[in-house]
């Protein structure tokens, strides 16, 4: 396993050893003494799994303390563009956003600590994205930021006619309009 950095503290880019032979493949997409040792040290408690064609652009998603969410990501079928904005206060990043190419053939993962808001753009015909969450989904606690706020300038890579979006991601305010939990 490789862990890779990224400009922002906490985020991390995880690259499984992957073997692969005539049969195909064979990775460990998770083992909790190995992540720890990797410094993310979150106790997973749920998993989940969407199903998006081409276009679909989910996010920008958290949840409000006391049920904050890390999540280690990565996508198992087809292509997503990642994505992570940096809402911890204090962080000399925070407002800064990072993304990374998750797919079927690099089987990278991306880990996204407590305090960062979070989506995806699908980038092929159809993709398969999985999470693990630290903390359990409480609807009373969703919170979100507009995906397509101009200050944070996201190239999703989708173009905006093409963007396919829930109402309820199109209401969620801008960053600079947002009562800020972190």
């Amino acid at each position: 396993m490789n862990i890779l950095s990224t400009p922002i503290e906490g985020l991390l880019i995880i690259e499984p050893q992957v073997f692969n032979d005539a049969r195909g493949y064979f990775e460990e997409t998770y083992n909790e003494q190995r992540y720890h040792e990797a410094g993310i040290t979150a106790r997973f408690v749920q998993d989940n799994q969407s199903c998006s064609c081409y276009g679909v652009v989910r996010g920008l998603h958290f949840q409000r303390p006391p049920y904050s969410q890390a999540k280690l990501v990565c996508c198992t079928r087809g292509r997503v563009l990642d994505v992570a904005v940096d809402l911890r206060k204090d962080s000399p990043t925070f407002g800064k956003w990072f993304s990374v190419e998750l797919n079927e053939d690099n089987h990278r993962q991306f880990y996204i600590p407590r305090g960062f808001a979070h989506g995806f753009s699908v980038l092929s015909e159809t993709a398969i994205f999985t999470y693990k969450c630290d903390n359990l989904y409480h609807p009373e606690a969703d919170g979100g930021i507009l995906l397509t706020d101009p200050a944070l300038n996201i190239d999703w890579q989708v173009p905006v006619d093409k963007m396919i979006l829930s109402d309820k991601d199109c209401r969620h305010p801008l960053l600079a309009d947002f009562d800020n939990p972190f």
